[in-house]
């Protein structure tokens, strides 16, 4: 028996374009990976660990990340150190834009997402965590961490 309805979901999610509200980076998610960086040009990895080291984007609080330089750091989620070497910087830009993409039950907040979330605050509705130069600034800062 066949399912062509299923082939064409299938077909259709392998790679999935982003439709971006406005003033957002629209981006194309490829298997487990976001290819395109969202900004021109690449990257800053001094800007990147800025954020990670800084309260908006709140890295720390889960994450151990001794190449901060920061003294107190969580132990909550995986560590960091070498995830530069685990994984491509196409595999990081899609964790850091929308991890839930790849694991619907996860904690980790989705810093580009700004649809289909609950609770909240009306000040930061349509409103990204991070921008998409920030983003790519830590994609460049991961990527240092071999």
């Amino acid at each position: 028996m066949r399912f062509p309805g299923w082939s064409l979901m299938c077909a259709a999610m392998a790679g999935c374009a982003v439709a971006a509200p406005s003033g957002l980076a629209p981006y194309r998610v490829d298997g487990d990976a976001i290819l395109a960086p969202l900004t021109e040009p690449p990257g800053d990895p001094a800007r990147g660990r800025e954020v990670m080291a800084g309260r908006d984007a709140n890295c720390l609080l889960c994450h151990a990340v001794p190449e901060t330089g920061v003294r107190f750091m969580g132990n909550i989620a995986p560590p960091l150190s070498g995830i530069g070497s685990r994984l491509s910087a196409a595999q990081l830009r899609l964790r850091v834009v929308d991890q839930s993409r790849l694991n619907p039950e996860t904690v980790m907040p989705s810093y580009y997402r700004v649809e289909g979330l609950t609770r909240v605050a009306s000040a930061y509705r349509g409103k990204p965590v991070l921008t998409a130069r920030q983003i790519e600034d830590v994609i460049a800062f991961l990527q240092t961490l071999k």
